[in-house]
Parts: structure tokens; sequence; C-alpha cells
């Protein structure tokens, strides 16, 4: 899968947004090592802070699966109706529970640039000085 059929594959995910209060709408497509995806989008509750991520559900939901190997995420999120050719990043959070089940060495995330085009990352980059399970040995 290209990294362009990724992000499709999070517009699709974005679909499914609970966002009424932000109307910001985030879609996530994670791809396992074996190619299988799961997607994910931003569930908002009225107390702010049970806010779940597109990302986090994309993963919670692979992880309750019993995947553990991921190579790529894909990004997307815009104000409801607007396109989503922005740069959307994760939040720390997020980023977080990337560096517990990613190589960060090795796993790519994937969002558009704003312009037309992709970036695409590896989460060592995203999360230098990241607090991984490796900090704990």
């Amino acid at each position: 899968m290209t990294a362009r059929e990724l992000l499709d594959e999070a517009i699709k995910a974005r679909e499914k947004s609970y966002s009424p209060y932000s109307n910001f709408q985030v879609g996530a497509a994670l791809e396992t090592k074996d190619g299988k995806i799961y997607h994910g989008c931003n569930i908002e509750n009225a107390a702010y802070s049970p806010t779940n991520c597109a990302e986090r559900t994309a993963f919670f939901r692979a992880i309750y699966e019993g995947e553990r190997q991921f190579a790529r995420i894909a990004i997307v999120g815009a104000p409801k109706g607007k396109s989503t050719d922005i740069l959307t990043a994760p939040c720390g959070v997020c980023r977080q529970v990337m560096a517990e089940f990613c190589d960060a060495e090795t796993f790519v995330i994937i969002m558009p640039d704003g312009k037309g085009g992709i970036v695409e990352m590896l989460l060592k980059d995203m999360l230098p000085y990241g607090f991984s399970p490796e900090n704990l040995k």
C-alpha cells in the first residue's frame, strides 16, 4: 500500500469522527508489519479530558486484537466540511503511545503537508528523547 493509499484509509476513518464540540475531525489508519489496517477516529467528550484521539483509537483497537508489530500510521484532520490536506501531527500523548508499541527507528508517521504533498517522518524524529519501555531496563 502506498503512503497516499494509507492516507485515503485515514480519510475514510475520519468520517466516523465524533467531534460535536471542536468540529475538528481526525482519522487515522494504522498499518501492522504484516499489512493489516486498523482505523481510528477522534471521539470527543463534553468534559474534554476523556476525549480520545484518532491515533490512540486505532492503536487500542489493534492492541485489543492482539497486534504488537506496527509499521506506519497515516493521520488526517481538519474542521468538519474542510479539506484534509493540512498537516495534522499527533499530540504528545499519542506520540507516547507510539513510543510504547513501536520501534522509533523504523515506525513511520504519514501526514499531508498542506501543499498537496506528503510528509513521512520516523517516530524518533517526531519524538526525540522519547520515554519507552527500554528506559525501564
